[in-house]
């Protein structure tokens, strides 16, 4: 918890006790679903919690903007972002359910309200629009793109158009001309200065 306070520091005290119970929230349930890697489980606020709010740190989202997290896994970005923007609504889907089951469990027991989550892939969702997809290393630049594109609305409530968000590591050289787009791409070695952060990149796709 203190990596986190040591990078953001108007936290509410409710926002303090949903992130501090996240630990062991997710290292019970990691023992029923393994969402996270063990060897990662202690380091869960470096490396899965203030990793997801890179985002945080560099997208203000208004109240009341809509968010798919493609992919979502155990709840990552979604569930750090969904306690840092209280006013903005989450919707988490994955196609494996179990996983969701870790969500939902992990959202009720912080009293989070913000969030929704639908067992489904996102190229399979058809009624829905929102303002930005964010994923975490679920698939190619490519792929996600494919996919958030015909989820994103046209009109903008944001200071950033609409678009895609997503956490990626590594060489991106050739993800990124396979995608035939153009993200803007930041380094969050520039964020935070931990060597896990090392070759961590975030990257926007405007709709």
């Amino acid at each position: 918890m203190d990596i986190l306070q040591k990078y953001f520091a108007d936290f509410t005290e409710k926002q303090i006790q949903q992130f501090i119970a996240l630990q062991a929230l997710y290292e019970d349930w990691n023992g029923k679903i393994n969402v996270i890697s063990r060897k990662d489980i202690s380091g869960l606020y470096e490396r899965h919690v203030l990793h997801s709010l890179a985002i945080a740190a560099t997208v203000e989202f208004r109240p009341g903007t809509e968010i798919i997290d493609i992919g979502c896994g155990g709840g990552f970005p979604g569930i750090p972002l969904a306690i840092f923007f209280p006013s903005v609504q989450f919707h988490l889907v994955d196609s494996i359910n179990k996983k969701l089951t870790v969500v939902n469990e992990v959202a009720s027991a912080i009293g989070l309200q913000n969030i929704t989550t639908q067992h489904a892939r996102a190229e399979s969702i058809k009624d829905r629009k929102f303002d930005f997809a964010v994923s975490r290393a679920v698939a190619p630049l490519k792929d996600l793109w494919f996919w958030s594109k015909p989820l994103l609305k046209k009109l903008n409530k944001n200071e950033i158009p609409n678009g895609l968000i997503c956490l990626k590591g590594g060489d991106l050289a050739e993800e990124i001309s396979d995608s035939t787009v153009r993200p803007k791409v930041s380094s969050l070695e520039d964020l935070f200065e931990e060597d896990f952060f090392q070759q961590k990149y975030i990257l926007y796709v405007e709709r």
